[in-house]
């Protein structure tokens, strides 16, 4: 909250000045009240002499040097304060350099020397006002209770200042701690948008090589499916900018009149186009089997098992030189588990990336990581390759459809 006080702007001002120059107006305003008596004597009173003004000056000149050394200041204000008392020409009616030593003690000294310059104060006035010949006993309660006040004032600063630095320390810890969490976030959203565009790019590239590839060995026995293989390449190149799109999306919204829009991300619904569209684009035998009772799934787990089946079939079309590749999507009460196995090479074969942990099956393991969930890859029972995929997060409510 704000200091709304009327002098928050004087305390403001006088923070920024220099130190030196502030203590120097509080030495000249001490010693200006030091000379008061001398300046204006009380009528009776002995008038002040020189002598005295000069031991007066001692208790106001010191203070110059409070904030550099507040225990010496004190220590040489300790000693002419009672010097002048005792001189007697006359006393000092009011303390008031004993009281800024004391303010300032109490504000910036260490704890020992804090506690021997108060009970030293305490004692040395209560014995110079014993010494008096007229001393009154509502002196000793004025005087002792000044220098608890001005102590008392110091402590409060300390502990105001203190509580205002454990503020802004803590203000810094949590202004780092937000940059770190912003940089985790980052690194982490980076390195989702790198993977879904791997699988994208990879999966459409693959597709698009294989039927590039076999395009010109048909092309003149088999004008039909060479056309086929040729649409079987624009339809992947189609599907890869639309996907790389929905990317983008995240990256960079696009205004409408409606307001902010996205294109939603392929999820478990659009597995049997997935797996239909790479059978008819690369001649796989791939086919997709359901087990058990389809349940909603959170949108960041959709997304990942859907990665993780494309990115599988990648793998196979690539590497495995397969000629079937099965799907199964099994359902349990608290989790899904995708399985993918081709009848290709298997792991063991030379320069193989399935078995020698590329890239993506470095992106499956990860994506099922971030679901709270496992991968598991290697060889199949039968030989070939298989990926094993654990997801966990399945939520009750309606089935979900697959179709």
């Amino acid at each position: 909250m704000p200091d709304r006080s009327p002098l928050a702007p004087v305390v403001a001002r006088l923070r920024t000045t220099n130190p030196y120059a502030v203590d120097a107006a509080v030495a000249a305003l001490a010693l200006f009240a030091v000379s008061l008596q001398w300046l204006f004597p009380d009528e009776g009173d002995d008038p002040l002499s020189w002598r005295g003004w000069l031991l007066g000056a001692a208790t106001a000149v010191p203070l110059v040097w409070r904030r550099a050394a507040p225990f010496a200041t004190a220590c040489a204000v300790s000693v002419a304060t009672p010097a002048q008392a005792l001189y007697h020409a006359p006393p000092p009616d009011l303390m008031y350099g004993g009281f800024v030593v004391l303010y300032t003690l109490a504000a910036l000294a260490r704890p020992w020397q804090r506690r021997v310059m108060l009970a030293g104060w305490l004692i040395g006035v209560a014995t110079t006002i014993s010494h008096r010949e007229d001393a009154e006993p509502f002196e000793y309660a004025f005087q002792l209770l000044s220098i608890v006040c001005a102590y008392a004032f110091g402590s409060l600063s300390r502990s105001r200042r203190a509580h205002t630095a454990e503020l802004e320390d803590r203000a810094r810890r949590l202004e780092r701690e937000r940059a770190a969490d912003t940089a985790r976030a980052t690194a982490r959203e980076r390195a989702r948008i790198a993977r879904d565009m791997h699988d994208i790019l990879a999966h459409a590239v693959s597709l698009m090589v294989v039927q590039a590839e076999a395009g010109p060995v048909v092309v003149r026995s088999d004008p039909a499916r060479a056309e086929a293989a040729f649409d079987a390449i624009a339809t992947a190149g189609r599907d890869a900018m639309t996907q790389l799109r929905r990317i983008l999306g995240v990256l960079k919204e696009e205004e409408g009149e409606s307001g902010p829009r996205r294109l939603p991300q392929p999820g478990l619904a659009a597995l049997p186009g997935l797996v239909r569209l790479v059978g008819e684009s690369t001649g796989l035998r791939a086919e997709l089997k359901v087990s058990g009772e389809p349940r909603p799934l959170p949108p960041d787990t959709e997304v990942a098992a859907y990665r993780i089946v494309q990115e599988a079939l990648t793998n196979t079309v690539k590497h495995a030189y397969a000629s079937c590749a099965a799907v199964a999507l099994d359902w349990a009460e608290d989790a899904v588990r995708l399985t993918v196995t081709d009848d290709g090479r298997g792991p063991s074969a030379p320069g193989d990336a399935p078995g020698g942990g590329g890239h993506g099956l470095i992106g499956i393991r990860e994506r099922a990581a971030a679901c709270g969930g496992e991968a598991v890859t290697g060889g199949g029972p039968d030989g070939g390759f298989r990926v094993v995929v654990r997801l966990t997060g399945v939520a009750a409510g309606r089935p979900a459809a697959l179709g």
